[in-house]
């Protein structure tokens, strides 16, 4: 089997195949004499058929399948062996019936969606911009203050606070706001709401200051900003029940839990930083915008992908492509798209295609490579975080690895997790690769300047 390569402009390529007999007549034996020794086949018993019955029955199907086998095989062969970096799959550019008859050898061809060549300066030279948030004082007495709410003791209260959590029964009134009864009537007995995490800070004051037996006429619906799976759990009813649930409510306080912040001490401090790693006020507030800072950066990082996206989008986007052939390979994938919705489709992919791209010329020029080590290590992460949204922050961690040993099971989460890695460490190599152009800003100018990203 001959293969040769014609390329037809920078970025399209034609591979030609060039088929004897000799390529595929002892294949095709095998898998016939195969078909009489495992298949019972009427007239014959299992494995005394000759090889010209086999042919007559079979002949035409089984040498079809394997030319076709052949072929690709041959075409991704050669493609690997010569690191051709392709687009897409290898195009048929003409697809017919064989006839067996009159011919014994065959010519296909494919067109290829050959990658651009893109190289990219990825140096001192480069200069992108990096964003680092101000922690103020503000935001350190706000941290410090939801620490010691959090390491707080929970108690009876005799009047409610912003952070109160509320028990009382809950019923549905009618627009005269009287109490709705019958059929359909949502009443909750033993209800709970906590003002502090509602959407609507109009319906979190009806709550203030409030004693135990005070009545309180409010809207759940508002009080969740519509959020049904919210609302469903405050009036404890069905979602569907609730879908279109506008109607006010009264609550009935019967016992409200407020929460004493933890006072200022070793105990406080060695609870929220670990034993003997802060001492005093200074140390204290010191480690606190060191916290804040640490949660920020995220932001910061975040903020850099998508500065440096834009950059390298910019300096290189504008490359040759191979249009012809990738909307061939459009087609090929759903014959029922018309030639216009083939142009719609690919003015879509173009962004994510020349990303993919100039993504890949990065990658090889870092050198990176996501291990397995890598991947579970950012489901251990995951795992983490996971526990930590339920309040569980401190699982040991072989409950942890073991949970991401679960995750990395699950192909779709691997593949998924394997992206994220790579996008994490291409984005590191960058920001340590290029000279970055440090500047402290407000939360305000951080998030202008995230708003007027790509405008």
């Amino acid at each position: 089997m001959n293969v040769t390569i014609n390329k037809t402009n920078a970025v399209e390529a034609r591979l030609t195949v060039e088929v004897v007999e000799n390529d595929y007549k002892e294949k095709v034996e095998q898998d016939l004499r195969k078909i009489g020794r495992t298949h019972q086949i009427p007239g014959f018993r299992k494995g005394h058929i000759s090889l010209g019955e086999l042919y007559r029955r079979f002949g035409r199907d089984i040498t079809s399948d394997v030319i076709n086998r052949e072929v690709h095989e041959a075409v991704m062969k050669y493609i690997q062996e010569n690191n051709l970096q392709v687009l897409g799959y290898p195009v048929p550019v003409e697809v017919k019936a064989l006839d067996f008859k009159t011919q014994k050898d065959f010519t296909f061809e494919y067109d290829l969606a050959l990658t651009p060549e893109i190289d990219v300066v990825l140096d001192k030279s480069e200069t992108l911009p990096y964003y680092e948030i101000e922690v103020t004082d503000k935001m350190i007495d706000e941290q410090s203050n939801a620490l010691r709410r959090r390491y707080g003791q929970q108690g009876p209260g005799e009047a409610t606070t912003p952070e109160s959590v509320i028990k009382g029964a809950i019923a549905e009134l009618n627009a005269d706001g009287t109490v709705k009864v019958g059929d359909g009537a949502i009443e909750v007995p033993a209800g709970i709401v906590g003002p502090e995490h509602f959407v609507s800070k109009d319906q979190a004051a009806l709550f203030a200051d409030k004693k135990v037996g005070d009545e309180v006429v409010f809207n759940p619906w508002e009080a969740c900003g519509g959020n049904i799976v919210e609302l469903a759990s405050m009036l404890n009813a069905d979602r569907a029940a609730v879908a279109e649930m506008h109607s006010d409510f009264r609550f009935t306080i019967s016992e409200i839990i407020n929460i004493t912040p933890a006072e200022m001490n070793q105990e406080f401090f060695d609870m929220v930083f670990g034993q003997d790693k802060v001492h005093n006020d200074e140390e204290y507030r010191q480690a606190v915008k060191a916290m804040i800072a640490a949660e920020l950066q995220g932001n910061s990082d975040q903020l850099f992908r998508a500065e440096a996206h834009e950059y390298f989008m910019k300096k290189y986007g504008e490359m040759q492509l191979p249009e012809t052939t990738l909307k061939r390979w459009l087609k090929l994938q759903n014959e029922e798209l018309t030639d216009e919705q083939v142009d719609a489709e690919w003015t879509n992919m173009l962004p994510s295609l020349k990303w993919e791209i100039i993504e890949g010329s990065l990658s090889k020029k870092t050198g990176i490579n996501v291990t397995e080590a890598d991947v579970l290590e950012m489901a251990k992460m995951y795992a983490r975080s996971k526990f930590a949204e339920m309040g569980m922050a401190n699982m040991p961690d072989d409950v942890i690895a073991k949970y991401a040993e679960n995750i990395v099971a699950d192909k779709k989460n691997s593949r998924s997790l394997y992206e994220r890695c790579h996008e994490l460490m291409l984005f590191k190599k960058i920001q340590e690769s290029v000279t970055l152009d440090q500047k402290t800003v407000s939360v305000d100018e951080f998030r202008s300047i995230v708003e007027d990203l790509g405008k």
